[in-house]
């Protein structure tokens, strides 16, 4: 007897080890915290050494400081000769209410904070409960949710982020703030936060938008919305509503990436049994996420699952064949073995075709998608001229529908104004395939420029083909090449306006001596005729002088007046005559500094060049006036720079070699780069020019390197074969 007596005190003292107070923010049959507490309970109720006792708070309805003052002075009389080895607040109401009462509720017992979203260190410091409170935190993916909708529902092109004006709702904000703030990508978000269901519901949401759910329990004006009003706001929403845990999966909700209520609970409980065996303190972050999604609602809202490879969960899913009948299958297999290879063809062919319908949905939604992104107008037709399909730019582009123009061939709506250019530009495409670019005038009597394009297509299997069009809009890229090509010519004018300076002074220097002799013959003739000792030869004489010094001078403001106007039309001419004329401008000015210039051509060499003359000489000029200047730096007597020309397969080479010490190895790699100068008067457009010139103009090449003594320029030129 006294064995049994003791069997049971021990069987007692086992049953009853741990005591653990459950405190819940919210009212029981609240299904978030139900869910959570259910959770909680299967992991404990297994511990036969474990009692636990449900303390409601209903905060939800009732959450004044009264209230809660009220509450606190209960909680005294019920917990007075009561002592707990765990202390498990759910959500953030019970959680506060512990840490702001504690020492008046209890003595030394732990904490564990289950569901709230975030954890301070400091607060908890505050209250001197550093080593007592643990929490797990019920943080919800916000991000994950968003970037899973991207990347997945290609038709979705707006979010609203959803959340009511409650305590909890402003401990989210923080997350959702962070989340606008850091994401750029596709979708564009918008933080909703209404008053009321009521208005929530009337909300005018934008087509091709979806909602992320957040929360919504209760209005501004403190009334608490019910489960069922909530449900029925989701269900009947006009656009997909994703939500973030498992209260609302299997209703309305379309899918979402969810923290599920029940799991959470679960691991609450194994942490609290951590705790009771003698674990410290710990603060974790529940992230035990699961995808799941509503077929009837994907449905609904023709959205397809096409890039998510994580595991996923599909409720309310039809019922196949296979379903259907199983009884029926299960009695053939019994009655019937020799159908088993037929009825597994049947079922392999059943998934089959269900896979690939799938598959066909996704791409078709995907190239519908992709399709009406695209700028440029497309459309189909058939081998009978039908339009069969197009994107929403063609559409927009004719002004016309896309069911209107289903069916119909372009050539029967030419009464159309903007279909009579389309069978035009198609027409003179046909013809004349070479040139593809065409003019099309819009309603408003603007220019564009399209290039099309056609491709044939055609399937094998059903006998079908016909043709794909495409116009691209290319009026800015003409606009901006035509811009590029005046400011180059305007460039290359100006360049040449700034070598115009010295050659007037050359020029200003060669007309000095025939105007000194002229002075000089004219006064010899003067005092000649004042003696009468002239006789008529020597009067010719006089003219004659004068008249080849005027001559002289009239070549030389001839060859500057054709080398100042602009070259409009490419020409056949001989290189070495283009050289030796811009030599005969600025020969006065190389003398004068003491510069010896040479023009060398291999024997044999085709001199004759198909291009602009004018702007060639001006390009050699830019580089032998930039040698001049180098050359200043030299002693008087060692001023060199050598021309050389010859062939190099079907190209003519020009090098102009100077032995000015060469180009700084710091600059050489940028003197071709416009408004780059290492004069101090310099403009920096002449060698930008001189490349422009050979390269663009005349298809050539041009660069430079340093020698021996000085810099070598090497300019390749195209010749004709």
């Amino acid at each position: 007897m006294r064995k049994i007596i003791l069997l049971i005190f021990f069987i007692n003292i086992h049953l009853f080890a741990y005591s653990i107070l459950i405190i819940n923010s919210y009212h029981k049959g609240y299904q978030w915290s139900d869910k959570v507490i259910r959770g909680l309970e299967d992991v404990l109720i297994q511990k036969d050494y474990i009692d636990f006792n449900i303390l409601y708070m209903d905060s939800k309805r009732i959450s004044s400081s009264e209230y809660f003052e009220s509450l606190k002075n209960l909680y005294k009389i019920q917990l007075r000769n009561r002592k707990y080895d765990l202390i498990i607040p759910i959500d953030r109401f019970a959680y506060d209410f512990v840490l702001e009462n504690y020492y008046e509720l209890f003595e030394t017992e732990p904490i564990l904070a289950v569901g709230i979203e975030r954890f301070s260190h400091e607060r908890v410091k505050k209250y001197s409960l550093q080593k007592k409170v643990s929490a797990i935190l019920e943080k919800r993916d916000l991000f994950g949710n968003v970037n899973m909708i991207e990347k997945n529902f290609y038709n979705i092109k707006k979010l609203y982020i959803i959340n009511d004006k409650s305590i909890n709702g402003k401990h989210t904000e923080p997350l959702i703030e962070d989340l606008i703030k850091n994401f750029n990508n596709r979708i564009k978000l918008q933080y909703l936060k209404e008053d009321d269901l009521s208005s929530l519901k009337n909300y005018p949401f934008e087509n091709g938008s979806a909602g992320l759910f957040i929360r919504f329990y209760k209005n501004k004006n403190g009334k608490l919305n019910k489960n069922s009003e909530i449900i029925n706001f989701i269900k009947n929403s006009k656009i997909p509503i994703f939500v973030t845990d498992s209260l609302f999966v299997g209703k309305g909700a379309t899918g979402g990436k969810i923290v599920d209520l029940y799991k959470l609970g679960k691991e609450s409980g194994q942490m609290a049994l951590d705790i009771l065996n003698g674990k410290d303190a710990m603060v974790i972050e529940y992230k035990d996420f699961e995808y799941f999604f509503d077929y009837e609602k994907l449905n609904e809202f023709l959205l397809s699952i096409v890039n998510l490879s994580e595991p996923y969960t599909i409720i309310h899913k039809k019922k196949t064949f296979f379903d259907n009948y199983r009884n029926l299958i299960d009695f053939v297999f019994t009655i019937s073995p020799l159908l088993v290879f037929l009825i597994l063809g049947l079922i392999h062919n059943i998934y089959k075709r269900k896979s690939l319908e799938k598959d066909l949905r996704k791409r078709i939604e995907f190239d519908a998608t992709m399709l009406n992104a695209i700028d440029s107008p497309i459309f189909w037709q058939d081998s009978e001229g039908r339009i069969v399909d197009s994107n929403n730019t063609f559409c927009n582009l004719l002004e016309l529908s896309s069911d209107y123009l289903y069916g119909k061939k372009l050539i029967d709506l030419k009464d159309n104004h903007n279909i009579k250019q389309i069978v035009r530009m198609i027409s003179n495409y046909n013809l004349n395939k070479n040139n593809n670019e065409f003019d099309f005038i819009d309603k408003d009597n603007n220019k564009k420029i399209y290039l099309i394009k056609q491709a044939k297509f055609k399937e094998q299997k059903i006998k079908y083909e016909g043709y794909v069009t495409i116009f691209t809009d290319i009026t800015r890229e003409r606009e901006i090449i035509l811009e590029k090509q005046k400011n180059r010519q305007f460039a290359i004018q100006q360049s040449k306006l700034a070598e115009i300076g010295e050659i007037f002074s050359s020029i200003a220097h060669q007309w000095k001596t025939p105007l000194i002799e002229i002075t000089a013959i004219a006064q010899e003739l003067f005092y000649t005729r004042k003696s009468k000792s002239q006789n008529i030869n020597e009067d010719d004489s006089f003219v004659k002088d004068i008249m080849q010094q005027v001559t002289y001078m009239t070549d030389t403001i001839n060859e500057f007046q054709k080398f100042i106007m602009p070259s409009n039309k490419k020409v056949d001419f001989n290189i070495e005559e283009a050289i030796e004329t811009m030599l005969e401008i600025v020969n006065h000015n190389l003398k004068y500094n003491n510069i010896k210039i040479s023009l060398n051509i291999k024997e044999g060499t085709n001199l004759i060049v198909h291009g602009y003359k004018n702007e060639v000489m001006q390009s050699i000029l830019n580089i032998i006036n930039n040698a001049r200047d180098a050359l200043l730096n030299n002693y008087y007597k060692d001023r060199k720079i050598e021309i050389s020309l010859f062939n190099e397969k079907s190209d003519l080479i020009i090098k102009i070699i100077d032995n000015a010490k060469g180009i700084n190895i710091k600059n050489i790699n940028k003197i071709f780069e416009p408004y780059y100068t290492t004069k101090e008067k310099g403009h920096g457009i002449g060698l930008y020019m001189t490349k422009v010139i050979i390269e663009d103009k005349m298809n050539g090449k041009i660069s430079v390197e340093n020698i021996e003594r000085g810099a070598m320029f090497t300019i390749r030129l195209a010749q004709r074969k």
